[in-house]
Parts: C-alpha cells; structure tokens; sequence
C-alpha cells in the first residue's frame, strides 16, 4: 500500500513554485524548446536573474548626489566589429556631486578645472568597480562635449605625467593615446622598471612591454633610414602608429 497522501501539501506545496525564477525558465523554454531540459531552463533563469539583480539599486543604497551608470568591464577591450551591446557591462555608482565640487565653487575655480576634477573622480571610481568609462560616458554624465572631456583628461596626463583610466586610454579607443608616451617616458627618461610602470598607468605588465617593445621597433627602423611609410609595412602596424611613436622618440632625444 502507498504512503498516506498529504493533502495539505498537495494543495498549498504549489504556491512556493509561483517565483520569478521558475517564470523565466518556463518563457525561456517556450520560446526556445530546443535549448535543453528542465536543469539548463532553471540554469538559464538565474543568470537572468544574476544580470538583472546587478543592474538594479534599491533607492536606500544611492545617496543624495549619486547616479547609476554602466561602464565597460576593464577586461573587455574592444574588437573590430564589436558594438556595446556585445560588450560586458559593469553596474556602476558614480558621484556626480561631492563637497569637493562645492568647495571649488566657493574658491572661484574655473569651469575647467571643476569639470576636470569630476571627470577624475568618475574614471577613478569607475576603474574601482571593475569597469571603464568612456568619453563619450563622461560627456552625458556631465552635460558637455566628448571633445571638451578628451582633450581637458589629455591634457592633464601629458602635464602631469599619469594616465586616467578610462576606456580611451586603458583599451586603446578614441583619442587619448597618451599612455603610449607616458609609458615610454617613465621607462627610458625616469629609468622606471616595467612593474613600476604598469602600477602607476593602470596597465598589465603585457600591455607595458608590448607598448616598450613596439617603440623599440620603430625606433630601430628610424636608425636604419626607414621613413613613416616603409616602418609601418614592415612592422604590420599603421602609418598612424608610427608616426606616434616617432614623435615619442623626438621628445625622448630632448629629454
């Protein structure tokens, strides 16, 4: 004979299965029946579940001056062909509005350095969180131009000798390619070691010595007679490159 039948459980035990989770498993698996069994359906709704739970903040977790934004993953870097929504998105809490931003305006700072100051902590605190932001990001975060954005962050890297990590810099977008140079300089004008160098540029190792040893190679093409055009078919890279680490070497010899 079968065990006694709990009634009770038979009729209220389904409750506990009306969940968001299960919900998604039975729409993911409707929509696409082939895409596996009851295990790869609950699989596939909490990684839903995961993305969504992360791009969500509830309002007692933001303070007043605070926005939520999504950066670029730092370990994402772009490919040809590759458009933001293929990229990992990374859910960011960004101060738009601090006391240092006050504190400027009370001391008479132009509008440029009060930009710049934000735009430094947004990159900062962005990098933080595991992720890039680019200029573009900065300009609506801001309510500017992208131009306005790259060439103030431009500027004060090549003034003061760091790198802004952000996604310009870090993966090689847009215009600020500094971190070329400022690699370069710190190793062959400063005598820098190389794990000195990527620990102040926010670069790995790899990333420091492809750069080092790229500039060696067009350097060594320059002292062979090479010019811009012919450096540039040897070497595989673009005629832009060159000419970027040319002008690095002639900053170098005057250094």
């Amino acid at each position: 004979m079968g065990g006694k039948v709990d009634f009770l459980a038979k009729k209220y035990g389904p409750l506990k299965d009306k969940t968001l989770h299960n919900a998604l498993a039975h729409r993911i698996g409707k929509e696409f029946p082939r895409i596996g069994g009851p295990r790869i359906l609950k699989l596939c709704a909490q990684m839903v579940m995961e993305v969504v739970a992360g791009h969500l903040r509830p309002r007692e977790h933001l303070r007043h001056g605070q926005a939520l934004w999504l950066g670029y993953g730092i370990n994402d870097p772009p490919a040809r062909g590759k458009r933001t929504r293929d990229c990992d998105l990374v859910p960011l809490v960004l101060d738009l509005s601090a006391d240092e931003d006050i504190d400027l305006i009370l001391k008479r700072a132009g509008a440029d350095q009060r930009l710049l100051q934000k735009a430094l902590r947004l990159c900062a605190q962005a990098h933080q969180q595991g992720a890039l932001l680019s200029n573009c990001d900065l300009a609506m975060l801001l309510n500017t131009g992208d131009e306005r954005i790259s060439s103030l962050l431009c500027a004060h890297e090549r003034r003061t000798g760091t790198v802004v990590p952000r996604r310009a810099t870090l993966h090689d977008m847009g215009s600020g390619l500094t971190h070329k140079r400022i690699i370069c300089l710190k190793r062959y004008a400063e005598g820098k070691e190389t794990l000195e160098i990527a620990r102040e540029t926010y670069h790995s190792l790899e990333a420091v010595d492809r750069y080092l040893g790229q500039y060696d190679r067009v350097r060594h093409c320059r002292l062979q007679g090479l010019g811009a055009e012919e450096t540039a078919y040897t070497l595989a890279i673009s005629r832009s490159l060159v000419k970027e680490y040319l002008a690095i070497d002639e900053e170098l010899k005057g250094a």
